[in-house]
């Protein structure tokens, strides 16, 4: 079974996705990075979150592409 996660995650994952499609990576540690410079996330285990959902979402919309 997959992880369920809530929507705000998958909102501000998918917002950095499409406002920044060129800096985000397959990396997830590159991803945390770019969630720090982004947004001003309260919590560093939401921040992880969102990067964890952005660097699986962006793996899905490449593979997709291709």
């Amino acid at each position: 079974m997959g992880n369920i996660r809530p929507t705000y995650i998958k909102r501000v994952a998918i917002e950095i996705q499409k406002k920044f499609p060129d800096m985000v990576s397959d990396e997830f540690d590159a991803n945390k990075e770019l969630v720090a410079k982004m947004t001003d996330v309260p919590t560093k285990k939401m921040r992880n979150r969102i990067a964890g959902y952005l660097t699986t979402y962006h793996k899905l919309t490449v593979k997709k592409n291709q």
